[in-house]
């Protein structure tokens, strides 16, 4: 594929995941959602994605790993795209994801610290009852699961 004189390095889907680490099918829904642009075709039909898809699509996944929503991610690419962000902007948008990450914490701390005390609680002996699914049973009250367990 030619962009002018100068030879565009195309790369298909296939190629792009390898260059990314990222899953076909991400890519492929990445795509239908917006987040990735749809890449122009060659003359046979393919897709031909280039060094930007590689950019973006790794932005895409690291701001991922960090847990940004794909919500959030929209934001930043808005921001990216329109080529006039602000650090401002974007460090609103971060400070959001700061915040609710830090709560998420508390939350798991909380949880931590209540799994903890309830397999402290547990004898691990081989007896039908056990502290854990006690305290896992919110009104006290058993009822029988397939395989005759009660919970």
């Amino acid at each position: 594929m030619a962009k002018g004189n100068k030879a565009v390095n195309a790369l298909r889907r296939v190629d792009l995941s390898r260059k990314t680490g990222c899953n076909l099918e991400t890519i492929r829904y990445y795509e239908k959602i917006g987040v990735m642009p749809e890449p122009p075709r060659s003359a046979n039909g393919y897709r031909c994605y280039d060094t930007r898809h590689v950019l973006r699509l790794n932005f895409v996944m690291r701001a991922r790993k960090l847990g940004f929503s794909l919500n959030e991610v929209r934001d930043l690419l808005a921001l990216v795209d329109r080529g006039i962000q602000t650090c401002a902007e974007v460090e609103s948008v971060a400070a959001r994801h700061l915040e609710h990450v830090r709560s998420r914490i508390d939350d798991l701390r909380r949880i931590e610290h209540e799994l903890s005390r309830t397999v402290a609680r547990c004898s691990g002996k081989q007896v039908p009852d056990c502290a854990v699914i006690d305290a896992l049973s919110a009104s006290g009250s058993r009822t029988r699961l397939s395989g005759g367990k009660s919970i």
